[in-house]
């Protein structure tokens, strides 16, 4: 991060976006948390800006009095640009050195070039948040004497109903506010945030029902008008960076895929096996957990497929870990947060991490950290009911799974017709260096380990 700017004067010191590292050069902000005239403290939560990996919270790197706001939610940020100016409460040195002997970063980024690490599921979770400072509670209610804890999802949806978080009530962990409290809460007259000196609005934005059609007294149909039959939604946030990386997908990855129908049977049995183990008690063991163990070990046969195009250094770049991606659908969009090192993780760890992964994603607390260096990824669109896709490559990978839903059908099984549990897998890849051969011998070994799970224990 660059120093913040000092006015030897008055002692303003400017915090700017720091560097937020893996190649991510600007943020979208969300919401500030202060106004102008507040109070802040030291490392007290300012703002809340979202990237293309996390919406994340920005602490302040030192305490004053904010002296102004220089950006407006909504807009997008470039990293080393002004976020606020804060008249701080100490006497400022003419060539302050103590944070130039610092790298500050956002929690979960980690200076660049830093390697990842799997992270561990904590111990225990209260969901609450540091409370703000005294004079940081002049533009919300006394009754709610620091910013109420909730979720960042929560959070987001409050802002698009136009619901003042601090009057929902929280059913969380320890009284943090959920998606579904916002989803239930009634807006009532609430003093919208809003900075000192600013007139209050009596305009209190409320959230109201779409349109529907209506029965005229003769039988008729009244239809809403043309400017109601239709919802303009601003592409911001995680939509327009998923938007930009698969619209770079197709641009620039020449992509192939394949396909295979395969038993799925015999897996079936084996998960429910397992489950009544004492091994996997508590655990929520699905077949994609199964899956992924079985494209594991057929990485480890080939591993060509977990390769991607260096197209700066034209070269061909064979990873010999896989951070293994789990696409997840989430109210912000998609998210595919990534199990570091899961080459090495047992279907118990594996079953547990991905359970955690996709709990964190959809809670809108994955960090950036969890986000970022995926090798190779797995999409599940069997969970609705969907028996198959054409997923695309992410950017920075050379293919991806994807695994359709598990029904029972005819088959003929030893030469005879039978109900079994059927699927359908298939792969896309990057062609430039994944050959068909290649991507079709991976996908035949990862049905032929499904067909018969337990050759999985001669691989692995």
């Amino acid at each position: 991060m660059e120093d913040p700017a000092v006015d030897d004067n008055n002692h303003i010191l400017e915090f700017r976006l720091p560097d937020l590292g893996e190649g991510l050069t600007e943020a979208e902000l969300i919401s500030w948390s202060v106004a102008v005239g507040d109070s802040v403290e030291l490392n007290q939560t300012i703002a809340e800006v979202e990237t293309a990996k996390a919406q994340v919270e920005l602490p302040c790197p030192f305490s004053g009095q904010v002296a102004e706001l220089l950006a407006q939610p909504g807009d997008t940020v470039a990293v080393g640009a002004p976020l606020i100016r804060v008249r701080s409460d100490a006497v400022v040195d003419d060539a302050p050195s103590a944070p130039q002997t610092r790298q500050s970063v956002l929690v979960g980024y980690g200076p660049e070039g830093e390697a990842p690490t799997r992270r561990r599921r904590p111990a225990s979770k209260n969901g609450t948040s540091a409370p703000y400072s005294e004079g940081a509670t002049e533009s919300i209610p006394p009754e709610f004497p620091g910013r109420p804890p909730a979720t960042p999802a929560a959070r987001q949806l409050a802002r698009e109903l136009g619901i003042n978080i601090a009057f929902v009530a929280g059913s969380g962990p320890g009284g943090a506010v959920t998606v579904e409290d916002v989803r239930h809460a009634v807006p009532v007259s609430q003093p919208p945030r809003r900075a000192k000196g600013e007139e209050e609005s009596a305009d209190i934005p409320r959230p109201t029902a779409p349109p529907v059609p209506t029965m005229r007294p003769d039988g008729g149909i009244i239809r809403p008008t043309p400017s109601e039959r239709e919802t303009r939604t601003p592409v911001s946030g995680v939509r327009k960076r998923i938007a930009a990386a698969m619209t770079a997908s197709a641009r620039t990855i020449p992509q192939a895929s394949a396909f295979v129908t395969t038993d799925f049977t015999a897996s079936m049995e084996l998960l429910d096996h397992l489950r009544s183990t004492d091994s996997f008690s508590g655990l929520s063991l699905t077949p994609l957990a199964l899956v992924a163990k079985a494209m594991l070990a057929a990485v480890a046969e080939f591993p060509g497929i977990n390769s991607y195009w260096d197209e700066d250094a034209k070269q061909i770049v064979t990873k010999h870990y896989v951070n293994l991606g789990i696409a997840v659908a989430t109210e912000r969009g998609l998210l595919v947060p990534n199990i570091k090192e899961a080459q090495s993780l047992s279907l118990r760890d594996l079953c547990r991490e991905i359970g955690w992964l996709a709990d964190v994603a959809r809670a809108g607390s994955a960090t950036p950290a969890d986000l970022r260096g995926g090798t190779f990824t797995i999409s599940n669109v069997g969970v609705f009911g969907v028996d198959t896709g054409v997923p695309l490559v992410n950017p920075g990978e050379g293919a991806i799974l994807c695994l359709g839903s598990i029904r029972k059908r005819p088959w003929v099984y030893r030469d005879e017709p039978a109900i079994r549990w059927i699927t359908t897998l298939g792969v896309s890849f990057d062609h430039r260096m994944i050959d068909g051969e290649l991507g079709a011998r991976f996908l035949s070994t990862v049905a032929s380990l499904l067909e018969d799970p337990l050759t999985l224990l001669g691989r692995v």
